[in-house]
C-alpha cells in the first residue's frame, strides 16, 4: 500500500520545484484548519500520504480508543498494522527496511493523530525518537537487527531519560553502569516511560562516570527479558489514558559492552543532538490538536440553539473564534518554517525550544477555550475535546519543561555562539 502512495515521491529536483510554484492555500485561507492540500510546504505526494493516514486513523483507531483507555494500553497488533502501512519509522533508510523520507511524512503522522484525537499509539516516540537514535549512533549491527523490526511494529521502542529525582537535570541522572570485564552492569531506575509498558527496546542513559556529571552518561539498549530489567505497574495518568506509561528498574542487568549505543561517555551529546526533533514534533502535535479543536469548536456553536439564535450569533462567542483561529494560524505558520529548516537539516536548537514551548502553551490555551466553548458537554469524556484539553496539559512538561525551554532561549539571546 505504502509503495503505491509514495510511487511518485523520488521525482526529480526540478519537478518538485514545478509542484511547490502550484499554488496552495495557507491554513487562515482554507475552510477548514485541517484540510488536505494546503500550506506551502507539502506537494501532492504529502496529499496522498495524509489521506491514507488519516483514513488509517479514523478506522483502525478510533473506534477503539475507549476501550484501550480502559486497559491502558494499545493492542500490540495495531503496531504491526501501523507497519505494514508505511506509518512507522519511515525515516529509516532503505538498506534497513525504512522508506528513508525526510521529516515531513511523520509530520503528517503526528497530525493526523492529533486531529484524531487518540493519543494512545506511541508512534512518535517509537518512530521519531527511538529509530533516529539508533539510525545515527547505532553500530552496524545494531542496526541490522533491531531497525528492520521497528520498521515492522513487530518490536516497540522506549526511551528510559526521567527519572523520579531527575527530569530536565540531566546531569543529576541517578542510573549508573558499572564496568565488569567485558560487561556492564546497570542498576537504577526511570519513571514516566511512554511505551514502557510493552517495549521490546529501551535506549536507557546511564552514569559510566559519575565524576564527570552530565559528560559522564552513556547509553544502552536494553531489551525485554533481559535478567534484571523490571517493569513496573502501568501508571495512572490525568490524561493519554491509553498510552502506556510505566516505570522500569534495572537490579543488578548485566549487559554485554556491545549494548552500549553511541560513544562512552558521549550520551549526553547523542540527546542533545536529537533534542530540536523531538521537542518540533511536540510543538507540531500541539499545534494540531490546537486546530482539531478549532474546528471542533467552530461546528459546535455554529450548531448549538441558544438565545433565539445560535451561539455563534453572540459577539462574545465569534471574537474568542476570532482569537482562537488567529492564535492558531500564527503558531501553525511558525511550526511549518520549523518543519521545512528541519527537513533541510538547519533547525537549530533554540528554535525548535521555541516552537515547543509557545506551541505547547497555545494548545493548552485552546483547548480551554474549547472546553468553556462547548459548556457542560465540554466537560464530558465522550467529546473530544474533553479529551484534548486533559491531553494537553502534559506536553509543557515532557521533552523539556517549558520553563527550561525559556532558559535555553534565554541563554541563546544573551550568551550567542
Amino acid at each position: 500500500m505504502i509503495s503505491r502512495v509514495l510511487s511518485t515521491s523520488k521525482t526529480s529536483v526540478s519537478r518538485l520545484s514545478q509542484k511547490r510554484l502550484m499554488s496552495r492555500l495557507a491554513p487562515a485561507q482554507a475552510s477548514k484548519l485541517t484540510d488536505i492540500g494546503i500550506r506551502d510546504i507539502f506537494d501532492s505526494d504529502h496529499d496522498m500520504f495524509r489521506e491514507m493516514t488519516r483514513n488509517w486513523f479514523e478506522t483502525e483507531v478510533k473506534p477503539f480508543h475507549g476501550e484501550w483507555e480502559k486497559a491502558g494500553e494499545v493492542p500490540r497488533e495495531l503496531w504491526t498494522k501501523a507497519g505494514e502501512m508505511g506509518l512507522l519509522s519511515n525515516m529509516v533508510p532503505e538498506e534497513y527496511g525504512g522508506l528513508g523520507l525526510d521529516c515531513k511524512y511523520p509530520a503528517i503522522v503526528w497530525e493526523e493523530q492529533s486531529y484524531s484525537g487518540c493519543t494512545g499509539p506511541g508512534f512518535a516516540m517509537h518512530s521519531d525518537i527511538v529509530a533516529p537514535y539508533i539510525t545515527n549512533y547505532g553500530t552496524e549491527e545494531q542496526k541490522q537487527r533491531m531497525l528492520p523490526k521497528l520498521v515492522s511494529g513487530e518490536w516497540i521502542g522506549a526511551l528510559g531519560m526521567t527519572e523520579p529525582s531527575a527530569g530536565s537535570d540531566f546531569a543529576n541522572i541517578k542510573t549508573v553502569a558499572v564496568q565488569d570485564g567485558d560487561d556492564y552492569i546497570l542498576n537504577g531506575s526511570k519513571v514516566f516511560i511512554t511505551n514502557g509498558w510493552l517495549c521490546d527496546v529501551c535506549i536507557v542513559c546511564a552514569k559510566t562516570d559519575p565524576s564527570k556529571g552530565a559528560h559522564g552518561v552513556s547509553l544502552f539498549l536494553i531489551e525485554d527479558g533481559m535478567e534484571g530489567f523490571i517493569k513496573g505497574n502501568k501508571l495512572n495518568k490525568m490524561g493519554m489514558k491509553a498510552q502506556d506509561t510505566c516505570e522500569l528498574f534495572f537490579e543488578d542487568l548485566r549487559v554485554p559492552a556491545s549494548a552500549m549505543l553511541g560513544p562512552k561517555d558521549k550520551g549526553f551529546y547523542c540527546v542533545m543532538q536529537e533534542l530540536p526533533q523531538e521537542r518540533l514534533l511536540i510543538a507540531d502535535m500541539g499545534v494540531a490538536s490546537a486546530e482539531a479543536v478549532f474546528e471542533a469548536s467552530r461546528e459546535y456553536v455554529c450548531d448549538r440553539k441558544a438565545f433565539k439564535g445560535k451561539l455563534s450569533d453572540l459577539q462574545t462567542v465569534s471574537h474568542k473564534l476570532a482569537e482562537m483561529k488567529t492564535d492558531t494560524v500564527v503558531g501553525r505558520a511558525f511550526v511549518d518554517q520549523c518543519i521545512e529548516l528541519h527537513a533541510e537539516h538547519k533547525l537549530k536548537s533554540d528554535q525548535a525550544s521555541m516552537a515547543k514551548y509557545w506551541c505547547t502553551d497555545l494548545q493548552t490555551k485552546i483547548a480551554d477555550h474549547g472546553v468553556q466553548l462547548h459548556g457542560g458537554w465540554g466537560y464530558m469524556w465522550e467529546y473530544d475535546v474533553c479529551k484534548h484539553f486533559v491531553d494537553s496539559r502534559v506536553q509543557s512538561i515532557y521533552g523539556g519543561a517549558n520553563e527550561i525551554m525559556k532558559e535555553l532561549i534565554g541563554r541563546s539571546i544573551t550568551n550567542p555562539r
